[in-house]
């Protein structure tokens, strides 16, 4: 009889701990799974008997009844010793750190069930980690979702990398990097960053302000050259800037049944009367990005539709994308033969020098200019003003268009803007387009002083999004007074950044130019480009 009533009280306390705890138990493999279910028939089943034997108080126990006692036991303590297992917490019910998710875009991340579990700190499970990495069975791109740590898979990342090329990486820093701020808008896949010196040339005179201008770059001699400009133009008055035009642009391409369909579609979206009611379409996507013009270009059946707008402070290519897929959506009421080709057409056009660039422009457009006085001239850049004129001539222009150039009437516009481009943060793939330049140089005030202008159609800028959110970079705009967004006048950061950098190239080209007509460039990369120690092991 007390036997019995054991008995039923340790089938009282397994319901119970099954109650609490058997709903949320992992079943991660089938096997698993099958091995769960047959513990919880054989709990049923050896309870339903022992119920059934303890309201029967006259029936002698015998072999059947203890094989049901041993059942009972063997089925409690495996399924109390399944809860008390420390890899049911590690499975993935576990949720996923806030804003991690294995395609990169902005929908929940999905169970794992295949893939390793999340493993705590620790000498032997780093070891794991990266054996699974190196294996195969953990790819490197989920490292940051799976250890909810992203400086710590930067460093497990380095040493899988390490094991399966067999080179290391050991000059390449770790440490210094907020890998959080990388995760999911500037880098994937991070083992490390790259050291870039940063100079400052200056101060600028530029609109009546001193700007010091920071440079990213390991060219030795840039940084002194566009530091001799802003010196000869500070001691001349200072440049001004003008900014024309502030249109980012993106061009998908669509393809028509016929070329005569796509020459009605070409009419349709070019139509003045059409232009507030796509305008208005496209504005939905965004508080800042602003519908400015439509210009299409056909080519048979293929219909190239060029959209610009205002992006506000940033360089607004997602902006303009999203307005884009607005219009084109709203497009296939009236044209549901229209078939989208590619959002971008080439026709944009990013990261490539294009003569629609050139002549329409794209981001920002800036004339920036100065009158360098005849004495500055020769005291500061040590030549002439006549020889500064003819040799822009020959080498910018005639030189330029013999080469078949495209926007590239300039000496270096690429060396300045590219070094602030690494500084701030853009893109410096986009430093492409926005080199584009023209430089022009004559002699004004009766031949005594040189007037010399740049103009840059397409800076392609924004102080915020991209990579403007790391320290180092947002030190260097801040640096400029350009950091984040302009509140009270949005868009006036971006713009105020462009007239800079138009006005850091206008000073680097004045001073290349100048060195190229004394005769001293040579030996000022000599001087500034090469080592001591480099120079003393070379023959040449």
């Amino acid at each position: 009889m007390d036997v019995r009533s054991g008995f039923g009280a340790r089938i009282a306390a397994a319901r119970k701990a099954l109650a609490a705890g058997g709903s949320s138990l992992p079943l991660p493999t089938p096997a698993l799974r099958i091995t769960n279910g047959l513990a919880m028939i054989s709990l049923v089943l050896s309870s339903c008997d022992l119920l059934r034997l303890c309201s029967d108080r006259d029936r002698p126990l015998g072999g059947r009844e203890l094989a049901t006692v041993l059942c009972q036991l063997a089925s409690v303590v495996y399924l109390l010793g399944l809860l008390a297992s420390p890899s049911a917490a590690a499975h993935p019910k576990t949720p996923a750190p806030s804003g991690d998710n294995d395609d990169g875009g902005g929908s929940p991340r999905r169970p794992l069930a295949a893939a390793p579990a999340p493993m705590h700190a620790g000498v032997e499970d780093d070891e794991e980690i990266v054996a699974a990495v190196v294996s195969g069975a953990l790819p490197s791109h989920h490292l940051e979702s799976r250890l909810g740590d992203c400086r710590r898979a930067a460093r497990l990342r380095r040493e899988a990398l390490r094991r399966v090329t067999g080179r290391g990486v050991e000059g390449l820093p770790l440490d210094g990097m907020d890998y959080q701020a990388v995760l999911g808008q500037c880098c994937e896949m991070p083992v490390g960053y790259v050291q870039v010196p940063v100079g400052v040339a200056g101060p600028l005179l530029l609109d009546g302000r001193h700007y010091h201008v920071p440079m990213a770059t390991t060219e030795g001699c840039l940084v002194a050259s566009v530091n001799r400009g802003c010196r000869a133009i500070a001691a001349s008055g200072g440049a001004a800037s003008v900014l024309l035009r502030d249109a980012m642009s993106r061009a998908p391409v669509v393809r028509l049944p016929s070329a005569k369909r796509a020459a009605e579609l070409k009419l349709f979206v070019e139509a003045a009367a059409n232009f507030d009611t796509l305008a208005s379409v496209f504005n939905r996507s965004s508080r800042f990005g602003r519908l400015q013009g439509i210009q299409c270009a056909l080519a048979g059946r293929n219909l190239y539709i060029r959209f610009s707008c205002s992006t506000g402070d940033a360089m607004g290519m997602n902006m303009v994308s999203k307005g884009v897929e607005n219009i084109l959506g709203y497009l296939r009421n009236d044209f549901p033969d229209m078939d989208l080709i590619s959002l971008s057409g080439n026709y944009c056009s990013d990261k490539k020098p294009t003569a629609v660039n050139w002549i329409e422009g794209r981001g920002k457009s800036v004339v920036c200019e100065a009158t360098i006085k005849g004495g500055v001239v020769q005291s500061v850049l040590k030549t002439t003003v006549q020889t500064l004129v003819e040799l822009n001539i020959i080498k910018n222009l005639a030189g330029s268009a013999v080469a078949g150039a495209l926007g590239g009437f300039n000496a270096h516009a690429s060396n300045i803007v590219t070094a602030l481009f690494i500084a701030t943060g853009q893109d410096p793939a986009q430093n492409v387009e926005s080199s584009q330049c023209i430089t022009m140089l004559e002699a004004v005030n009766d031949g005594d002083d040189l007037h010399i202008s740049v103009t840059m159609p397409s800076i392609e800028v924004g102080t915020i999004g991209g990579g403007t959110c790391l320290a180092s970079q947002a030190a260097c705009l801040n640096l400029l007074g350009v950091k984040g967004p302009n509140c009270d006048s949005p868009g006036a950061n971006a713009k105020l950044l462009a007239t800079i950098i138009a006005g850091s190239v206008l000073a680097g080209e004045l001073s290349l130019l100048a060195a190229l007509a004394a005769g001293q460039l040579v030996k000022s990369h000599m001087k500034y480009n090469r080592s001591s120690k480099d120079v003393a092991n070379d023959d040449s």
